[in-house]
This record gives C-alpha cells, sequence and structure tokens, in this order.
C-alpha cells in the first residue's frame, strides 16, 4: 500500500472518528424517557438508561456503570425531583456541566393532581391538568419544540397548589420514603401527549448541542409524535368495549393514562409505590369494592401482589398485572409505544 493511501486512509479514518466524538453523551433517568430519547436519536447515538428495568425508581442507588455515564454526559433527560428525590444531589455532583432536562418542567406538559384517599370518584379527572405557559395538547403545535430551552428552569413555575378540600388521612399525605402526596403527580410520562410534548423538547435540546445532525432528530421526533398520535387513537378504540367498568389500581401511578382516555380507576390499594396500607385503608377498599361491583384488580411487576389477594378475599374479581415503567421489556425505542399498548392490553384483557 503506497504512503499516500495510508495517509489517506488515516485522515479519513480520522474524520470519520471526531465526527463520532460530536455526537452527544446522552443519559436518560427510567425505560420510558431512554425510549423517548431513543427515538429521537435514532440513527445518531444510543442513550445510556440510569434507573434499570424492574427497579423502582423512587429509590435507587446508581451502579458504578450507571455513575459513569451520569459523569460523561452532555445531556441528561430525567422526569423530575418528584419522582427520583435521590437523583438530584446524584445529577449536582456527577453532571454539573451537562444540559439537564426535567421533562415535567418543560413548557406544554400536562401535570394532574395526586388523588388523595383511597378511592377516586369524588375527584375530577381534569382537576388540576395543568399545561406551562399556553400550549394545548389536543392541538399542539407540530414544531412546539423550538422553544428557547435556556428558559427551562421556570422561575415562575409554582407547585403549591391550593387545594378546595383539606383531608384529615394522616397515612395519605407521605409514602415510605417521604414523598408528598400533594402536589404534582410525577408519573406524567403515561400520558402520550406529554411524550409528544417530550420528543420535541429532547430533539430542540440535542440540535442545540448537535448542529450537525439537527435534522436527524427533528424527522424522528416528528415521525415519533405521528406514531403517537395513531397510537392514541388505537388504544381510545380498543378501550371503548369495557368503558364503564370499575377497576382498582395497586398505587395511584396511572392518573395521566386514565386521563388521556377517560377511563378512571375507582381506586387504589396503596398510598405510593413504597408504602403498605394500612387496615383501615384495605377496609375502605374493600367497601368500595363491594359497592361499585368491581371487576379487577391490578398489581405490579416490583410490588407485592398478596395485597390485592387480601383486598379482594371473598370476591368474585379477577387480578391482573399493569406495568408503568416496562420491567419486562427490552429498552429502547420501542418501549414507549408497547408500555402503552400493554396497559390498554391490560385493561381490555382483565375486564373484557
Amino acid at each position: 500500500m503506497s504512503r499516500k493511501l495510508i495517509l489517506g486512509t488515516v485522515s479519513a479514518l480520522g474524520l470519520a472518528s471526531a465526527a463520532a466524538a460530536e455526537v452527544p453523551s446522552v443519559a436518560a433517568d427510567i425505560p420510558p424517557v431512554h425510549s423517548l430519547v431513543s427515538i429521537v436519536m435514532d440513527g445518531v447515538g444510543t442513550p445510556d438508561l440510569l434507573v434499570q428495568p424492574g427497579a423502582s425508581p423512587h429509590g435507587y442507588s446508581l451502579r458504578p456503570s450507571e455513575a459513569e455515564a451520569l459523569e460523561r454526559a452532555d445531556a441528561v433527560f430525567w422526569i423530575g425531583e418528584g419522582l427520583e428525590p435521590w437523583l438530584e444531589g446524584s445529577i449536582d455532583a456527577l453532571a454539573e456541566d451537562a444540559h439537564v432536562v426535567e421533562l415535567t418542567e418543560t413548557d406544554g406538559t400536562t401535570e394532574l393532581e395526586f388523588r388523595e384517599g383511597a378511592t377516586f370518584e369524588a375527584h375530577s379527572h381534569d382537576h388540576g391538568a395543568h399545561a406551562h405557559e399556553e400550549h394545548e395538547h389536543d392541538e399542539h403545535d407540530e414544531h412546539a419544540g423550538d422553544h428557547d430551552h435556556d428558559e427551562q428552569d421556570h422561575e415562575g413555575h409554582d407547585d403549591d397548589h391550593d387545594h378546595e378540600e383539606a383531608h384529615a388521612h394522616d397515612e395519605h399525605d407521605h409514602d415510605a420514603h417521604g414523598h408528598d402526596h400533594h402536589g404534582h403527580d410525577p408519573h406524567a410520562w403515561l400520558d402520550p401527549e406529554n411524550a409528544r410534548v417530550w420528543l420535541d423538547v429532547i430533539a430542540a435540546e440535542l440540535s442545540e448541542l448537535d448542529p450537525e445532525n439537527a435534522a436527524t432528530y427533528r424527522a424522528n421526533a416528528d415521525a415519533g409524535k405521528a406514531d403517537i398520535k395513531t397510537l392514541i387513537g388505537e388504544i381510545s378504540a380498543q378501550l371503548e368495549p369495557v368503558r364503564g367498568k370499575n377497576f382498582i389500581v395497586f398505587h395511584d401511578a396511572y392518573h395521566y393514562f386514565e386521563n388521556r382516555f377517560e377511563f378512571p380507576a375507582s381506586g387504589s390499594i396503596s398510598i405510593g409505590d413504597a408504602s403498605d396500607p394500612s387496615p383501615a385503608r384495605i377496609e375502605e377498599i374493600q367497601d368500595k369494592v363491594a359497592e361499585l361491583g368491581v371487576t379487577c384488580a391490578f398489581t405490579e411487576p416490583q410490588f407485592n401482589g398478596d395485597l390485592v389477594a387480601t383486598v379482594f378475599r371473598g370476591s368474585d374479581a379477577k387480578t391482573g398485572v399493569m406495568d408503568p415503567l416496562g420491567a419486562d421489556l427490552e429498552p429502547g425505542k420501542d418501549l414507549y409505544p408497547q408500555l402503552l399498548r400493554n396497559l390498554a392490553g391490560s385493561l381490555t384483557g382483565c375486564l373484557g
């Protein structure tokens, strides 16, 4: 091989390596967020996942490889302190120079307030619905991602909403990790319209870091949004035959899904992801099961299914499994739509 050819080959490899090095290193907190980032980065790069499938995001210790991924990240996408209070300190310590995007604080995100009590029928599923600024999800701009993301601190954002009703349930205020169950419910990824907004946010942030691949990020986000819009219609049609049937969930993680598809649960067994219900709460749920003729209760892969059996002891109701995180799904761009399909399939399978 001639010296000229060798030098040309080395030069080409060097340029290729330089181009590859320009792709941002990206970290995402939970599998659904990782999936949305993977959709946007498809064909360009692969984000790192911080909280592994099957683990609860409410309390988690980063493994060394995950801490390293956070430390080298140019961008970090996470749900927020309401879901992962432990992660904020890790981000501050390990990713202080990264672009950090708290998705629930971004413009256009719908937020819902926590529901209080073991049963939900007294709470409007639009109560507490909150869209930052003036964005409407049913008609949101297909290019809403062209926001100025330097303003994502949202200093005026107020999480201290007044409650019209004062509840005296001591056990309803905090779960075992001390999470305040007043204020905004952090499970916002289960509203697929939020996911569509976040695809724009992710694409805009990555385009700022990596302008050379901006067109790919934008095209991937637009395609992802179109796919999720189609999926919303498919799920609405799938749920239609079982609308009006009553069910109980393990914990109140599905408010966003219920609200989007107008398919409300009758109540939840546990206060939060990490707390067992008191005997009084179990009795309240059992009374509601009998009163409404609840036909199905859902457990989750991460938590104690025996509690569902306790609540439904002596009844003819069926049990099913609902998973808000995709514990059994392969991380990647296909996880998020499959997660929503699985939720709809769980509902129709148990209630049908």
